[in-house]
């Protein structure tokens, strides 16, 4: 039997308030990269925002199309506008007004009501396919007739721009046909198709909407004033007393036969349209499903059923390699190597998904080059990464080790990993791009703004961090042990002593260099004869991974004073606030974010290391499991998923309370990494081949 789906509504009580309804969003994927998304009261904050922003080149280049859907309905001889649209002056119309509710049920779902008569539209996807359907369900309880007219608003570009129509090279072309209309740039850029169920579109030549203001863009400094094309508009007429059902679809592709060939295979009348909107239902509830059947015993409450279903939004197809990828964030992120790597045992081995694994391990394995995982594939450039990272090589090594503790499969990895993981190791010893080699002590030196804490100000890295950075070493060691372990298994006894003895000297020289005996905790940075005291959360990862360089005294400080300096409701701060480079608010333009992503900002997925390295100090005590959910993940799990991205964590909070939602609205990392330690460590549902996996080493001594 397959579970119930989760449900979020919205009355008046968030709706009445148009500041309060724009800064809740929803984000509907359809499993290629692409996605719709807007905000529960339908009015656009953000150029990202649209029905249908399609991937051309899954899970990459992608581009808005498809804006929104402006709804009128005409009661007699009056015309009442549902749509809202924000401009500088302000918003108009003001159709929110008569939003009666709003639902992610699981998709977005809004009703209107104007004197009795009810609207209702709920937009959804088909899986695997750059098109979008909203379907209408109305009811005119009069005796009058009433009609609904329905206006698309369009554009052609790529989503980190915005449109000026007075300096644009290119016109649209329209093509109406029987049941809608195909609408070109004279410049071949896109092709999109928009249709009804019921026909009767009319074209309106020429017709654009201006100057639509974004206001969450115009509040990060960025690009925030687009036009819009309008090319006509869908009539339905309604009969007294008649409740009648409808849809509009939207199919894109780059060129006219690929939009053509798309909609093609969804258009075939309303019953197939229903049918896919029932395969939708239904794929949903089997992913919770089968984590049910995972988990016998483990409560499915609706907060877990929203974070089972997330997972499910990263978790995308990469066209280059035919293989699944993770989009590290909606709405700008690409698939990003540290943030693929770092959420892949929340993303799909907690959920069972241990074939998109397996794909997710080959996809980075196929773009491994001089022993270094892509760093990130631009959205722009398409298939060509960009290599600028030390520790999302070293993240590969911990997400295979967590694959094999929760499938056992080493025949896998020896056939498809094991060459090329030596050859990362080769490469880390004799030295790669970036700066990045191990030096006499077996330590790992780099170059800067090349870990996780990457940004850039005023043309200058804000946390530059060259040298040796903690959290790089604590990886490195982890990715020997782990060699240590696969030698051992595949029986390769000089490569299992090799790697066996660089772990034992980095473990000496990072209990020798690292530890802050006056502070009492570890220095985030060794470079030369400096050191780095300030206190970060980096450490704490040194604390949490299987192969841990630190005594359990050493671990429990670290906790401890992290946990005191650090602790920031829905994740670690990356600064005390007592440290003079401290900035509470993220805000502003680039170079203001940017001086404040990682000097103060809380990153949600610091909880998965932190809450994994606090009970490992607690010994996974009942009495500090319920401690560590109630103080560290409630409020994520049960408050946070109802505030912004609906349904989902967003990527970065303020420092200072009340900790402010920031960044993208669903990021995986945040997701899958709460995921991971709730599963794991607070539920104690341990990996299925942990023990076997993990005492490899015990039993060679």
């Amino acid at each position: 039997m397959k579970m119930d789906l989760p449900r979020i509504h919205l009355g008046q009580n968030v709706l009445s308030d148009s500041d309060e309804a724009v800064r809740r969003e929803w984000l509907v994927t359809n499993g290629i990269g692409g996605y719709a998304s807007s905000t529960v009261s339908g009015i656009n904050t953000r150029k990202y925002h649209g029905l249908l922003v399609a991937a051309f080149n899954p899970p990459v280049d992608r581009w808005v199309l498809f804006t929104k859907l402006d709804d009128e309905i005409r009661i007699e001889n009056e015309t009442y506008m549902l749509g809202s649209n924000e401009f500088k002056q302000g918003i108009n119309p003001e159709g929110y007004r008569f939003l009666h509710d709003f639902s992610l049920d699981p998709f977005p779902t809004y009703r209107y009501v104007v004197h009795g008569v009810r609207l209702q539209k709920t937009i959804f996807m088909p899986h695997g396919k750059n098109a979008t359907i909203v379907t209408y369900e109305v009811f005119n309880p009069h005796e009058e007739k009433t009609s609904i007219r329905i206006s698309p608003l369009v554009n052609s570009r790529h989503f980190h721009n915005v449109t000026d129509k007075d300096n644009l090279a290119w016109n649209f072309i329209q093509k109406p046909f029987e049941q809608g209309i195909i609408i070109q740039p004279s410049v071949p850029l896109s092709t999109l198709i928009i249709s009804s169920s019921n026909g009767g579109f009319f074209v309106e030549e020429g017709r654009w909407v201006e100057e639509i203001y974004f206001r969450v863009d115009a509040s990060r400094g960025e690009s925030c004033i687009d036009d819009c094309f309008r090319p006509g508009w869908f009539e339905f007429p309604v009969a007294p007393q008649e409740r009648k059902k409808f849809y509009v679809l939207a199919a894109a592709g780059k060129n006219e036969k690929e939009a053509k060939n798309l909609f093609s295979s969804i258009h075939k009348g309303p019953e197939a349209i229903d049918a896919s909107y029932g395969q939708e239902i239904e794929r949903r509830k089997g992913l919770l499903t089968k984590f049910q059947e995972r988990y016998v015993d483990l409560e499915i409450k609706d907060w877990l059923k929203w974070l089972i279903l997330a997972t499910d939004s990263f978790l995308v197809n990469r066209e280059s390699t035919k293989k699944k990828t993770v989009i590290a964030g909606y709405h700008w992120f690409e698939d990003w190597g540290r943030d693929s790597l770092i959420s892949l045992p929340g993303l799909a081995l907690v959920t069972g998904r241990f074939e998109d694994a397996r794909e997710i391990l080959l996809t980075f394995k196929r773009y491994c080059h001089n022993g270094i995982i892509p760093n990130r594939f631009p959205d722009r450039a398409g298939d060509t990464p960009i290599y600028n990272t030390v520790d999302a090589t070293l993240w590969f090594f911990n997400a295979i080790l967590q694959y094999l503790k929760y499938t056992g499969d080493f025949d896998f990895v020896q056939k498809e990993l094991w060459d090329t993981l030596k050859s990362i190791i080769e490469n880390h010893i004799r030295g790669t791009v970036y700066s990045i080699h191990m030096e006499d002590d077996g330590l790992i030196a780099h170059g800067p703004q090349i870990t996780w804490m990457d940004a850039t100000a005023n043309n200058q890295f804000v946390t530059p961090r060259d040298g040796k950075a903690v959290e790089i070493q604590a990886l490195w060691y982890n990715a020997l042990k782990t060699m240590e372990l696969l030698a051992k298994r595949f029986d390769q006894k000089e490569e299992q002593e090799k790697y066996s003895s660089m772990a034992e000297k980095a473990a000496k020289s990072f209990t020798e260099k690292f530890w802050n005996p006056e502070k009492g905790f570890l220095f985030d940075v060794v470079h030369k004869e400096q050191t780095d005291s300030t206190l970060r959360p980096n450490q704490v990862i040194a604390a949490a991974l299987d192969f841990s360089m630190l005594n359990r005294g050493r671990r429990e400080e670290i906790v401890e004073i992290v946990w005191k300096k650090l602790w920031g409701t829905y994740g670690l701060k990356t600064l005390p606030d007592d440290d003079p480079r401290y900035i509470g608010e993220y805000f502003g333009d680039w170079n203001r974010r940017g001086n404040a992503y990682h000097n103060g900002t809380v990153w949600a997925w610091l909880i998965g290391p932190f809450t994994t390295a606090f009970l490992k100090a607690k010994n996974h005590e009942e009495h500090w499991r319920n401690f560590a959910f109630k103080n560290f993940l409630q409020p994520i799990f049960q408050e946070e998923i109802f505030k912004a991205g609906l349904g989902t964590i967003s990527e970065i909070f303020d420092g200072n309370q009340p900790h402010s939602p920031r960044g993208c609205i669903a990021q995986a990392w945040s997701v899958a990494e709460p995921l991971r330690v709730f599963v794991e460590d607070v539920a104690l549902k341990r990996p299925p081949y942990e023990r076997e996996v993990l005492e490899t080493l015990v039993s060679s001594r």
